[in-house]
């Protein structure tokens, strides 16, 4: 939900290998994505799915193999990162202050996600569909050009799956890159779809 976007946003990583628990999760993964995609990322449970977002996000070092990205970035998973003992709002709104996000900003993503009525209910309480709307909320306000979703629509009923995809629509169209990692496909169109395929034993050694 920026209110612009950079000139350009990019993702590029060539020949990539990642170790995650010294079990090597992606070998000789290659992948280039532009401004204005939105890219399906598809995969088994441990495929590398959530390997792949961490790594993207800076939070997991490559074995070997190039990554480039530009463009900030932002990622929302499993780790909710709100405190649960603050009102919902709150809760967001630390990290929107630190990042110098307009309080506006936040009162609209708050709206897309119809939480407007949850803001002053502690997190603690929320239900965990709620809770992950209040996790997309944080990254809808703020202003990165990459998304990384790591499977968002956990939690979510039909109607507020349609608002996320048409969140993320949006923002695509205004030049930013969306990967959603999600065993459900995306109601809206998306740009391409690609498949994670855990390494080999026998390529692995």
């Amino acid at each position: 939900m920026p209110d612009s976007q950079a000139a350009s946003s990019s993702i590029v990583l060539h020949r990539v290998a990642i170790v995650r628990g010294g079990r090597l999760v992606l070998r000789d993964f290659g992948l280039q994505v532009d401004d204005g995609e939105l890219v399906w990322v598809r995969g088994a449970n441990g495929s590398g799915k959530s390997t792949l977002f961490r790594a993207l996000s800076g939070l997991l070092p490559l074995a070997s193999g190039t990554m480039s990205c530009t463009g900030s970035i932002a990622l929302c998973d499993d780790n909710l990162a709100l405190d649960l003992d603050q009102p919902l709002e709150r809760a967001i709104r630390f990290w929107t202050d630190l990042d110098g996000i307009r309080p506006a900003r936040l009162e609209a993503a708050l709206e897309i996600l119809d939480l407007l009525a949850l803001t002053d209910l502690p997190v603690r309480l929320l239900s965990a569909g709620q809770k992950r709307r209040g996790a997309l909320a944080r990254l809808l306000a703020g202003d990165a050009h990459i998304w990384l979703l790591d499977e968002p629509y956990n939690g979510l009923d039909q109607a507020n799956v349609a608002r996320l995809d048409a969140a993320i629509s949006r923002h695509c169209e205004q030049g930013g890159i969306a990967l959603v990692a999600s065993h459900i496909a995306p109601t809206v169109n998306v740009t391409r779809s690609i498949v994670i395929d855990p390494p080999r034993a026998d390529l692995a050694a």
